[in-house]
């Protein structure tokens, strides 16, 4: 692993986000979890992130400890004190330098090819804009160029240097499409993740559970489909082959409308989720939850900003 790339301990300061930051306001707000799968597309379709998610991830096999972790990565990132944030940060780019291999046309791929890399974080931006705007309480004036300089910030934490991504919000708008336009492609694992999004494996339950988890799982993978598939740029749905009725666009507007409209009634634990998620993994790790969901947290490592900055 390249040290160079990382920042060193006293760039820290300036790097990690705050609870004034727009990224601490709005990046664990619950609804931006519908974009979820909207962000696993867009970086699936890049043709490395694609090959290495299909011959390295557990997904499939494994898809709420996967979800698990990516939680624990992110809102360690965002929301866990500046040493927990970069260490939570270089291990998770010591564990790409793992990940590397051959594409189905025989040309090799690495999990940190710059292109790609950056990529993966630029989209975790873009689906919680995008969320907001769909579901939630859309970015005004500078606040997104505001939230785009935060996350090129934490960007750093990463590895992800300056140069590889654009400066400016109305840079990254031209950026996205670009990739959108040349780089992102058609691929098994682009389907493999959508189809995956309807079948919502259970977790580990206990057995009185099991009902009323069947009851809720099919509606609640319908509403993520439909919110995946209406959230892509519609050039890359059609290069995808992924229909798109009016009748579904209706119901996706219908759907954001109302989320918009609960805005004022929403508790703040609801609009920031981070900090509470982090408590939740530290203090249920022992008692069976990160077994059950095949979690990563460390309670020894993870310090957690107090909750009194849980505020929008």
């Amino acid at each position: 692993m390249s040290k160079t790339v990382l920042p060193t301990d006293r760039e820290l300061p300036a790097l990690v986000v705050g609870p004034r930051s727009i990224t601490w306001q709005r990046a664990s707000d619950s609804r931006t979890l519908l974009a979820a799968g909207y962000a696993l597309v867009l970086q699936v379709a890049h043709p490395t992130v694609g090959a290495g998610v299909a011959e390295h991830s557990s997904y499939k096999r494994d898809p709420w400890g996967r979800l698990f972790r990516t939680l624990d990565f992110t809102n360690s990132l965002i929301y866990a004190e500046p040493p927990v944030a970069a260490a939570v940060a270089r291990r998770i780019r010591l564990l790409h330098t793992r990940i590397k291999g051959v594409r189905a046309d025989g040309s090799r791929y690495h999990a940190l090819e710059p292109v790609a890399y950056a990529w993966v974080h630029a989209t975790l931006f873009e689906a919680i804009a995008a969320a907001h705007a769909r579901f939630g309480r859309p970015l005004r004036g500078g606040q997104e160029q505001q939230f785009w300089s935060e996350w090129r910030r934490l960007g750093r934490l990463l590895g992800v240097r300056e140069r590889d991504l654009p400066a400016t919000h109305e840079g990254f708008r031209d950026y996205f499409d670009a990739m959108v336009a040349d780089v992102l492609e058609d691929n098994e694992t682009v389907h493999g993740v959508i189809d995956s999004l309807g079948e919502f494996a259970s977790p580990r339950l206990p057995r009185y559970m099991v009902p009323a988890w069947k009851l809720g799982a099919f509606p609640a993978g319908r509403v993520l489909r439909l919110a995946t598939v209406g959230m892509l740029p519609p050039r890359l749905r059609k290069r995808l082959c992924l229909g798109w009725s009016r009748a579904e666009e209706l119901e996706l507007r219908t759907l954001g409308a109302a989320l918009r409209a609960a805005t004022p009634v929403m508790p703040g634990s609801l609009r920031v989720v981070g900090p509470s998620y982090l408590r939740w993994r530290n203090e249920n790790e022992q008692t069976g939850v990160r077994q059950a969901t095949g979690g990563q947290l460390d309670s020894r490592r993870v310090a957690v900003l107090p909750l009194s900055a849980d505020r929008s």
